[in-house]
């Protein structure tokens, strides 16, 4: 028999120990699980589910943080309050992005959708420490000298103003957009399965932990018992979706015997007096989603449909007041869109 030479022995040894390395890679694969982050945000809660190798809390609330430092209108050291302020700052990549969504939806909405509302907000009484207008019909038409996105623009990392009066509400993407960049943290650590929900806006991707898609609840308008517990007017059950809702019927005052509803029509100056009460909108982000449904609210039924059809990336699901009861309309892609 031939003796085997110190080679031989050398390659054997090689090939068990890659063996072993290849067998106890397979048996020993990090082994994953669902974990549940929740907490208060932005005058909200978020709650957020996700698959992962281990607890990645502290990477979300990295983000919302620093989404807060960009976009917080409540933040006096936020980008967003600084450019208020007309304080000299550059604009980062997250405030650019809601400005490029402002910017699409605004268009496609025909200024329904305009975030140079602020001082109508404020005004109304809408921005938590308002100043309601006394003398209505004039004041409306002289804070409207300060309203549209033709006055102001970006350049070179600065928003430059046609009036210092100008100012900025990026509260109806903001909850989206946050929710975008969470989702985008838990793909760049590998998550496949997660929800995303920041008040009432959302984002899922995969199955949940029973392997089944994630159940979301759109919530059934309730104008007359305000202290009644929240009835769902559907359960939706969605796999990989970016949803968000916008409603009139949370978020309003009395002046007298008229209603005051938190939605301003930028192009008025007034709050939207129409019978939808609650949009819901699926879009490819949930940014765009967010800003979809407050368009929605500001058009009404019939322009928010047109709109939605234009923007073909989105479907809506409304919830319309009409002859004392509460009808459900959507767009025709809103069953395709809302179960995959």
């Amino acid at each position: 028999m031939e003796k085997p030479n110190r080679q031989h022995i050398i390659g054997a040894l090689l090939g068990v120990g890659v063996a072993a390395l290849l067998i106890w890679g397979w048996d020993n694969e990090p082994e994953t699980a669902y974990y549940h982050n929740e907490g208060p945000v932005f005058g909200t809660y978020y709650n957020i589910r996700y698959e992962a190798t281990n607890d990645l809390e502290d990477s979300i609330k990295a983000a919302l943080i620093a989404f807060d430092n960009s976009l917080s209108l409540f933040n006096p050291h936020s980008i967003l309050s600084a450019v208020n302020d007309n304080r000299d700052t550059m604009t980062n990549a997250a405030f650019e992005a809601m400005w490029q969504e402002a910017a699409r939806v605004n268009e496609l909405s025909n200024g329904a959708f305009d975030i140079t509302v602020a001082p109508l907000v404020k005004a109304w009484g809408f921005a938590g420490k308002g100043d309601r207008l006394e003398v209505i019909g004039d004041r409306v038409d002289s804070l409207l000298e300060f309203v549209g996105f033709d006055k102001v623009q970006l350049v070179d990392h600065r928003v430059i103003k046609s009036d210092p009066r100008v100012q900025i509400d990026g509260g109806a993407v903001a909850k989206g957009q946050a929710c975008d960049m969470i989702a985008d943290v838990l793909a760049r650590n590998g998550c496949e399965n997660y929800l995303v929900e920041i008040g009432g806006e959302v984002v899922a991707k995969g199955k949940n932990s029973k392997g089944e898609p994630w159940h979301v609840g759109i919530t059934k308008p309730n104008l007359n018992n305000e202290g009644a517990q929240e009835e769902l007017q559907e359960i939706l059950a969605i796999t990989d979706a970016c949803m968000a809702t916008s409603g009139n019927y949370r978020n309003f005052y009395y002046e007298g015997s008229e209603r005051r509803s938190h939605t301003i029509d930028p192009r008025t100056g007034w709050p939207v007096q129409h019978s939808v009460l609650s949009a819901t909108v699926i879009s490819s982000s949930c940014m765009r989603a967010d800003a979809m449904a407050t368009a929605c609210m500001v058009l009404g039924e019939e322009e928010a449909l047109s709109m939605i059809e234009r923007a073909e990336d989105a479907a809506c699901y409304l919830i319309v007041a009409k002859n004392d009861s509460l009808t459900v309309v959507t767009s025709p892609k809103w069953v395709e869109m809302s179960t995959k």
